[in-house]
């Protein structure tokens, strides 16, 4: 990959691109809205803002920077990108407190639906030469009372060793490091990749403004991203992340827990390097 190619992944485009994903979800769904629970929720976030602000003595001046900081997140198209780095860690701590199985962790910006599906054994679209360390990742998709889930959809997508997604970054084939691998009669699985590297979200527009202007750093752990179903039973959506990796003790999406941690190890025959991992899923 070019350096041109590293340099033209600015924060408007990566912006426009997870924005338009959104608004494509939103349209494939549901539109209902709780008037009661809208007036509570919203009631309470303007009160803790009331809050924030005589607290801290907030002035004129540090108004009006957040008024304009505002304004240019949503001329940036980087509303995705701001709540899915600080605030979706929270919403998918309260929705999944009460699962059994694997753990889950944030979806992030980055996802792209109907990626192309792959048998049980696969190696995701990738160019010619695919730089990263080759990775074979393996494991069985199962219930909580340990059957092995048949046909079970194991979608995965990940960062190149750039740090750059498809379809979120140019001159990158559409679906590249990007498939739905469909488990074997017994959950099982093997998908061979590449391992991702560590990358920075965008830090040309109004997020790295704030990162800046709050002394943070904009990086996040390589890692892997996993949407994980089965007939009759809960997704999981979750990333996996590398031991030992940098940024793993301080993503700045604050999505890394303990138990998606992964340990691999090189492989018996050939390079690489390999690692199993069962993905438990709930009834729904």
């Amino acid at each position: 990959m070019t350096d041109t190619t590293i340099e033209q992944a600015t924060a408007a485009a990566s912006g426009a691109a997870a924005t338009e994903q959104f608004r494509s979800k939103q349209r494939a769904g549901t539109t209902d809205v709780d008037t009661k629970r809208v007036d509570t929720l919203v009631s309470d976030l303007l009160s803790a803002t009331h809050e924030i602000i005589r607290r801290h003595k907030v002035t004129y001046a540090e108004y009006d920077a957040l008024k304009s900081w505002l304004i240019r997140v949503g001329e940036d198209g980087e509303w995705p990108l701001f709540l899915d780095v600080w605030v979706e860690h929270v919403v998918e701590e309260v929705a999944n407190e009460n699962r059994e199985g694997s753990k889950g962790t944030i979806e992030g910006p980055y996802y792209v639906p109907d990626s192309p599906r792959l048998p049980a054994e696969a190696t995701l679209p990738m160019r010619d030469g695919e730089q990263g360390t080759a990775l074979l990742f393996q494991g069985q998709v199962r219930s909580v009372d340990g059957t092995g889930l048949a046909g079970a959809t194991i979608e995965m997508w990940h960062a190149d060793n750039d740090g750059l997604y498809s379809q979120f970054a140019p001159g990158l084939p559409e679906w590249n490091l990007r498939g739905t691998v469909v488990a074997d009669d017994q959950g099982d699985f093997k998908i061979h990749t590449v391992e991702p590297a560590p990358y920075q979200i965008p830090t040309d527009g109004s997020c790295g403004r704030l990162i800046a202007a709050a002394g943070w750093h904009a990086w996040r752990p390589a890692h892997l991203h996993l949407k994980v179903s089965a007939p009759g039973h809960q997704l999981i959506t979750t990333q996996l992340y590398f031991k030992g990796g940098e940024h793993v003790v301080d993503d700045i999406a604050s999505a890394v827990k303990p138990e998606l941690i992964l340990d691999p190890s090189p492989v018996a025959e050939g390079t690489g390097r390999e690692v199993t991992y069962d993905f438990v899923l709930d009834k729904a």
